[in-house]
């Protein structure tokens, strides 16, 4: 899977419901693209899996050992509301009250892309997340994270 490109600014109806943007939905792998799985992202956002994108991070999670209480503690909050999710007939897909709350989705989300997964913030929360980071900070992560080799 090549992953995703992109943010994509959608609006919540009363619902809670948003409407799958075009340039999002040209890149989901062919068959995967009516079935999600959605949970809680590591900072206050949401993340949102295809199923062949979610399949080896469950993998992954069930083959942990169960017996260690940091792995329970880190299972219980990874899944704590994984929900799947369907696009609805009109190209909509809801998300689940509980998690909706947690993000602190209202009506302006932004679509993120996060590799092989996409993630859904508040607006405000995205765009404060940005604000508070400046570019020399963002070039010292990239050089711990990438390294420094050049090629």
């Amino acid at each position: 899977m090549a992953g995703f490109l992109g943010e994509f600014e959608v609006t919540l109806d009363a619902k809670g419901r948003f409407l799958l943007p075009a340039g999002l939905k040209k890149q989901l792998p062919e068959g995967e693209n009516t079935h999600f799985v959605i949970n809680r992202g590591f900072e206050k956002c949401l993340s949102l899996y295809t199923k062949q994108a979610w399949e080896p991070v469950f993998e992954k999670i069930s083959s942990l050992n169960q017996f260690d209480p940091e792995v329970r503690n880190f299972v219980r909050y990874f899944l704590n509301g994984a929900t799947e999710v369907e696009i609805d007939s009109a190209g909509r897909l809801l998300l689940p009250p509980n998690l909706k709350e947690y993000a602190g989705l209202i009506k302006d989300a932004v679509l993120s892309s996060s590799v092989d997964k996409i993630e859904i913030w508040s607006k405000d929360a995205y765009q404060q997340f940005f604000e508070n980071y400046s570019p020399t900070q963002f070039s010292a992560l990239a050089q711990k994270v990438m390294g420094g080799e050049t090629k």
